[in-house]
């Protein structure tokens, strides 16, 4: 998935406009027009398509924990210069509290099943021997479940 695939989904599963996307890129203490973001979100092919950077996504995550969980004291933690799922699975389990169990109810929505101990691989350093790479279709999956869990009533999926 791409950056720009990533601020889309989690754009339209929240019902985000621009303007709080610009809001919400502040509390991580960044500074984006609404020109930018409308740039992020025009598909691929669109000659104003703007690719998003990691940085740039990792500071709309970062904000978007501030959002959800509100601003921790002391200095803001910086954005990471290269992002994976794995993060981005992480960061958006911190912006919504959600637990284990959270995260496999949300998994269900969509019928996508798995074990709480290959949940828990997506969530250890790289480095452990239980660490597993969270590929595409899992991010996918769980983003389009939040989709479902906060917005049941649209019965439309979001397109890519």
């Amino acid at each position: 998935m791409t950056n720009n695939d990533i601020l889309r989904r989690i754009r339209y599963a929240f019902d985000f406009k621009d303007k709080a996307v610009v809001e919400i890129f502040a509390l991580a203490d960044v500074t984006v027009t609404q020109d930018q973001v409308v740039a992020w979100l025009k598909k691929d092919e669109d000659a104003a398509f703007v690719k998003m950077n990691a940085v740039e996504l990792s500071s709309f995550l970062n904000g978007l924990i501030n959002l959800k969980r509100g601003k921790r004291e002391g200095e803001q933690p910086k954005p990471e210069a290269r992002l994976s799922n794995n993060m981005v699975f992480q960061k958006l389990r911190i912006a919504l509290n959600l637990k284990a169990e959270d995260i496999l109810d949300i998994l269900a929505l969509v019928n996508f099943n798995i074990s709480k101990h290959e949940l828990s691989a997506f969530f250890r350093k790289p480095d452990n021997k239980h660490y597993r790479e969270c590929k595409d279709q899992i991010l996918r999956n769980f983003l389009t479940g939040v989709q479902r869990q906060l917005r049941p009533d649209d019965v439309t999926e979001y397109a890519e």
